[in-house]
Order: C-alpha cells, then structure tokens, then sequence
C-alpha cells in the first residue's frame, strides 16, 4: 500500500509542499515548483494510516489524526491540510479514491440530511450538548458560534461578534420598542439577549439543545430580562405564532434540503404582513454538492451548507419576497482563526474535560474549517425577506446608519 500511497500523492501534490515519514522509516517529499504553494511534514506510523489514505481520504485523514497514526511534524495539523486543500482545489481529480467518495456523497446526501424533528433533536444534541464550559474556553464571552463580522478586519473577536449582531439588527429595521422576534435557532440566547436589551424587543427564542436552553434562560435571569425574552425548546416546524420579525443565525445548515420548503413555509406563516426576516447562514460559492464525510460523522451529522441555487430556488416559491443578499467571504475564516488560537491557548483544559482524542478531533474540525473559508468556495449569506416591497427601506444606507447610531464602545461590549 505505501507503494499505491506515493503514486498518489506525486499525482496528487502540484502546490506547495508535503513530506511524508513512512512507517519503515523513509521520508519522501511531493512537490510542485519551489514558492507554489504552503508547506508540511507528517509521519505515518503504520500500514492501517496509509491503506486508509489510499482507499477512503476523506475519513481517514482526520480519523488517522485522531488517532495518533498520522502525526504532523514540526507543524500543526493546520499546515498539512492547507497544503491538502489547496491541492484539492487546484487539483480535485488527483485521488481516484476520493472522487468515488464524492460520488456516493452525492447519491446518499438527501439521506444524509433527512431531519425530521426526533432526528434533528438528537443531531443538535451531538454537537450543542456538550459540556458547557468547553464553548467558554473559544468563543466570545457572548458564546456566539457563528460567522462575526469584521468591518475593519483588525478588531477583536469581541468586537468583530458585537458588530455582527447589530449588522443583522440593522436589517432587522426595528425602528420601534416592543416589536415581537422570533429567533430560531438561538443558541445561548446572545442574540436575542441584545435585540431585548439594545433594541426593545421582545423575543422568542427556540432551541433544540437542552444545554443552550438552560444557559439562555440563566442568562434572562441574569440580565433581568425575562419579561422581554423567553425561550423554549422547540422546534421550528411547531411554531404558529405571528412575529413582526424573524431571524435565523448559524442554524439554517441543520435544516437539511428536503425541508428547506418547511423552513420557508414557517417563515412565510409566521411572519407579519409587514414583517422583515434576516436568514444567516453557511453556503458554498459553487454547485450543490454534500458534506465531508468526516464533519458528518463526528461533528456535524445532518448538517449541510447548500450552494444560493438551493436557497433561492425555494425561497422564491415560499410567498416572500427577496429584499436584500449580501454575501460575507472571509468573514468565517477570520472568525475560526480566533476560535483555533482560543482553543490552542485552552487546550489542556479542554483535555481535562475530555481527552486527547477529543482535543484533535476539535483541532481538526477547526483548521479544517477555516481552510475551507480561505482556499475553497466556502462563504457566509445574509438573506432578508419580506412580504411587501415597501416592508424595507428602497436603499441600504439605513444599515449603516444604525450601525454608526451606536458608540464604539457600546457596540464593541455588547
């Protein structure tokens, strides 16, 4: 197999740089022209990592990680899959073995993403369920886990996650108290804390996570707000109410295609005749395809990030009328780069709650992760959507205006 392995990767690496330690103890470099591309080195320690590499790629380089069979050398796990991605990017037809998989990804990727409310309960349990402390230890002090937005680019991930929440309140409209939100999706309640606390809202927030409930509501408390805020664990199918705004951040990839109908239909039912509703979400710059396998089965499992022709093409027919796009590229890149140096600088304690296995699984999620934003088609969108034309302004100099509204200090601490 060592034999197969090397084919491979010398068809495979035309950018940059990997050397690879072999079990027996040889080392061999693949290459493409000197300054190409990024650089790594790794050491596979037995014949299961490389018949791994040979015949299923795309789960075994992270499952080989996790394991100790596949052991960075002189870098961290980040530097080699840079160097695997942007191979893959420039060259995605190099590993057989890897095309045959994205194939059945595709075949199976509607079974994949079937979620019906018991399986999207158990879905969101696997990934937001977890020990609490550990979110603590690499987000914000807002737990927001989802793309922030860095106007200037060089604010802190503090600031750059306090600037996202009031961008999406700025497309919210809310230009008057009391208007009623549902959040869906609204994981440890921040955006919705900020809507009732910056903005006289009041909201429903839903949730299918027991911890993100829990936290949410201890943080109403906290706040004394829970005369403004309230939240529930439901899902958003079940939800029959009338709101003046909608909006929906980081959960719209657990929805799954074949209930994006369901989606939109709870928007269009719930929304008032002259509502506005702001979607946030993950997408891909490119044709549909289907999740990683390895983000499937240890991170994510249910998730997709749908290429803007899935969106829009159900959108259109939901009734609701499509008022504003604006896509965020590097955004997320910049985002899981402060979530990685986070959960580096924290790791023995995250090692402490877990163990080392769990620590490089996360440390593979996120590097992998932040690649996908900086050398693939990976973006973020901001979908607003209204009933009637006139439900928003006609030109979008409102958003900054609410935006500068605000002192700085007061929209970076909140």
């Amino acid at each position: 197999m060592q034999s197969a392995c090397a084919a491979v990767l010398k068809r495979f690496i035309r950018h940059g740089r990997l050397r690879v330690h072999w079990p027996d103890g040889q080392a061999q470099d693949f290459a493409g022209p000197p300054g190409s591309g990024p650089e790594a080195a790794v050491r596979l320690h037995d014949a299961r990592t490389v018949r791994g590499l040979v015949l299923n790629p795309t789960l075994s380089v992270g499952e080989s990680y996790m394991d100790g069979g596949l052991e960075p050398l002189g870098c961290p796990i980040y530097d080699v899959l840079d160097v695997l991605m942007t191979n893959l990017m420039a060259n995605g037809d190099g590993h057989p073995a890897a095309r045959f998989g994205a194939a059945v990804g595709w075949a199976r990727r509607r079974l994949d993403q079937f979620n019906p409310a018991g399986r999207a309960r158990r879905n969101v349990a696997h990934h937001y369920d977890l020990n609490g402390r550990l979110y603590s230890l690499f987000l914000d002090r807002d737990r927001q886990y989802s793309c922030a937005y860095f106007p200037r680019g060089d604010e802190t991930l503090e600031a750059a996650q306090a600037a996202k929440k009031r961008h999406i309140a700025a497309k919210l409209c809310l230009d008057r108290p009391d208007l009623s939100v549902l959040d869906i999706g609204c994981g440890w309640g921040g955006m919705a804390l900020t809507l009732a606390r910056d903005f006289g809202a009041k909201v429903l927030g839903i949730t299918l996570s027991v911890e993100q409930l829990n936290e949410a509501r201890a943080r109403a408390a906290a706040e004394g707000l829970q005369e403004r805020v309230r939240f529930e664990l439901r899902d958003y199918r079940a939800v029959n109410e009338r709101f003046d705004r909608i909006v929906s951040v980081g959960m719209f990839e657990h929805v799954g295609v074949d209930h994006y109908r369901a989606f939109f239909e709870t928007m269009h039912r719930c929304l008032n005749p002259d509502g506005v509703a702001l979607l946030h979400a993950i997408g891909r710059n490119e044709q549909p395809g289907s999740t990683n396998p390895w983000l499937t089965k240890y991170i994510f499992p249910g998730g997709y990030c749908p290429a803007m022709s899935e969106v829009l093409a159900v959108s259109e027919r939901s009734g609701l009328l499509l008022t504003d796009i604006e896509i965020l590229r590097l955004h997320y890149a910049e985002t899981l780069r402060h979530w990685r140096r986070r959960f580096a600088a924290n790791r023995d304690t995250i090692a402490s709650l877990y163990d080392e296995r769990f620590c490089r699984m996360f440390e593979f999620y996120l590097a992998g992760s932040e690649i996908s934003f900086r050398r693939e088609n990976m973006m973020v969108f901001q979908i607003q959507l209204a009933h009637r034309q006139e439900a928003v302004p006609i030109t979008r100099d409102y958003i900054a205006a609410v935006e500068n509204a605000v002192p700085r200090d007061r929209r970076v601490s909140a």
